[in-house]
């Protein structure tokens, strides 16, 4: 199989996976898949045996030319994706604080207005491309918000962190790639005068906690300080745009879809929270990570050796029929079960019991920002349903981005 057909619709080698016995090798992916949720379970709660290393390799490796253009920035570093042990607890550390749910409750006024403001731009047209006007543009406010960039330097600095994808995860010519380079070492040189900002001034922000936690002290930041905390709020500006990005595209793309589910929330509102909750098991907004095995190990009855690399399916584990048919639910509707039996995983209901997902990670790693997106989806949604009663797909021919870093419609177009 292509690997750009694979990445554009992963789902049926996932199914083929979990049925079949052990572990599968997916050349595509060039590692081991790990595609049932107890698998996956086990994987990601047991990082002494499965190390975050390489969690995010990439799948195209940037010329010489983009090379010595990228050298001129703070990048290069470690950051808290491909961190273990003592290392990832202080990465993270800033990442919880600033994510923390009094940080979100508190940030809620301005997600809300921004919403707003972005869904009245563009209400009296009739019609819109969702992605590029809402589903981009408010994840990355929001992220600069909470982060503390001045909302004129905010679009530059989401600019460069979406650059960072795209040079190893897209097929670029050089030229292509020494532009973005530029990009992305133009943000590393912002968010760089950001740290020593904060160093001089703290202020109640993430950056501010970054440069507190990653940095103790009072003294002048080292070159070493400064890298280490430029890569980590760019990884947090990409990771917290792009995942709540691709949610914003699916949740509405399958509400949509079957129209029976947008007119069941629109009749019963009460029920948006069961429709993230599902959109997220649906469509994994990251599709997941590589581990890399630390010791000789079996997994599912295939025998690992160190060196060997897993991937960790997040979306294979929520379409995982044997386990959502198992505890996980002890009373489930009739509607969501088959004449056989069978859960009903590949189709997207907003009715059917929780199926306790694995889409935001579990573990160690699990994703410190799951309630920020979570929060943005469910105020995107009441509006929508309170100002755009008639929303529907204005196409149908979606294409989906070739990528499993974020699982989103490259365009999806909207009338009502």
């Amino acid at each position: 199989m292509n690997p750009q057909a694979f990445y554009r619709d992963p789902y049926p080698v996932y199914t083929e996976a979990r049925r079949t016995q052990g572990l599968t090798f997916v050349p595509e992916l060039d590692a081991w898949l790990v595609s049932r949720r107890e698998d996956v379970r086990e994987v990601l709660g047991n990082p002494e045996q499965f190390s975050s290393a390489g969690a995010l390799r990439p799948d195209y490796l940037p010329s010489k030319t983009a090379l010595s253009v990228l050298s001129q920035g703070f990048g290069g570093v470690r950051t808290v994706l491909g961190a273990d042990g003592d290392a990832h607890r202080r990465l993270r550390r800033p990442l919880s604080r600033g994510l923390s749910s009094a940080k979100v409750t508190a940030a809620l006024p301005f997600i809300t207005e921004r919403a707003e403001a972005l869904i009245g731009s563009f209400a009296g047209d009739g019609q819109v491309e969702w992605m590029a006007a809402y589903a981009r543009p408010l994840p990355a406010a929001v992220i600069g918000h909470l982060v503390g960039l001045d909302p004129a330097d905010a679009p530059g600095a989401i600019r460069g962190a979406q650059g960072a994808e795209r040079l190893v995860f897209t097929e670029l010519t050089e030229s292509e790639q020494v532009e973005v380079a530029e990009e992305i070492v133009d943000m590393q040189r912002l968010l760089d005068g950001y740290a020593r900002a904060r160093r001089r001034a703290p202020r109640d922000d993430l950056f501010t906690e970054m440069v507190r936690d990653l940095a103790p002290g009072s003294e002048d930041l080292t070159l070493d300080q400064r890298k280490e905390i430029v890569s980590n709020v760019q990884n947090l500006l990409l990771a917290g745009h792009l995942t709540t990005t691709a949610l914003l595209g699916t949740v509405v793309l399958n509400l949509l879809r079957d129209r029976r589910q947008w007119e069941l929330l629109r009749e019963q509102p009460r029920l948006i929270a069961a429709a993230i909750e599902e959109a997220l098991r649906f469509e994994a907004p990251v599709q997941g990570f590589r581990r890399t095995v630390t010791t000789t190990v079996t997994l599912s009855g295939t025998e690992l050796h160190e060196g060997d690399v897993v991937f960790v399916s997040f979306a294979s584990a929520g379409r995982d029929a044997d386990a959502a048919a198992r505890a996980d639910s002890d009373v489930r509707a009739d509607s969501d079960v088959r004449a056989d039996g069978d859960v009903r995983v590949d189709e997207f209901d907003i009715g059917r019991e929780a199926f306790r997902h694995l889409s935001f990670g579990h573990g160690p790693h699990g994703c410190p920002g799951s309630q920020l997106a979570k929060e943005q989806v469910r105020i995107s949604l009441e509006i929508l349903i309170r100002e755009l009663p008639g929303l529907r797909l204005a196409r149908t021919d979606i294409t989906m981005a070739p990528t499993l870093i974020h699982r989103s419609p490259e365009a999806l177009f909207l009338a009502w």
